[in-house]
């Protein structure tokens, strides 16, 4: 997962190693909007709890109780309720990753590799993520390799092309750094194995 999330990042915005890997964790339709919506429903806070640290749970159970106690009120005090029990629940989330909450994102706004390795779970197989990613790498590496052979054979025509060539080597490098980096598992600080909410998911993650 951390191969794939960051090599994506990477070869979608061009930036190869990242301070923080914008997370779908705040967005409408991502997995723990999914999941509190899935827990109104049922009336029961049990599937959000794993996305929270065990000092938060008590926080969200009082917040849920409350979100039921106004859905009841109508309509329109049901859509407002559900909407603050949304932020409260991926505020606390993302403060026990130690990540900053800036607002719900809509629904669609989550990036390409994470939708990627969201439907690689659904189908509960990896092959064709593994080929996508693998495809869209090389052919990145490809690009920049031949631009960059291609200005290094110019580069002594005039300072302006050893510019060039200069530009081209330090796009190249990077971009092959970045892969390998994320490749051997240098990643950013919200892409780990252990999060920093661990013991909470340990009580019952997907």
């Amino acid at each position: 997962m951390r191969l794939t999330l960051v090599t994506a990042l990477a070869l979608g915005t061009g930036i190869l190693i990242v301070p923080e890997v914008r997370a779908h964790c705040d967005s409408l339709d991502g997995p723990v909007v999914v999941d509190a919506r899935l827990a109104l429903q049922k009336g029961d806070v049990t599937p959000v709890l794993k996305w929270v640290r065990p000092d938060d749970e008590s926080a969200i159970r009082s917040s849920f109780a409350r979100t039921l106690a106004v859905r009841a009120l109508g309509p329109q005090a049901k859509d407002l309720a559900d909407q603050s029990f949304f932020e409260t629940l991926v505020r606390i989330h993302r403060a026990g990753e130690g990540a900053p909450y800036t607002g719900l994102k809509p629904a669609g706004s989550v990036e390409p590799g994470i939708a990627l390795a969201d439907a690689a779970l659904e189908r509960g197989t990896v092959d064709a993520l593994v080929e996508e990613i693998g495809n869209d790498a090389g052919r990145g590496i490809r690009e920049r390799f031949a631009r960059v052979l291609e200005a290094k054979r110019h580069q002594a025509e005039s300072v302006s092309a050893g510019r060039e060539y200069v530009e081209a080597y330090v796009t190249f490098i990077h971009y092959v750094e970045g892969i390998h980096r994320a490749v051997k598992g240098v990643a950013a600080a919200h892409v780990t194995d252990e999060p920093r909410n661990a013991p909470a998911h340990a009580e019952g993650s997907r």
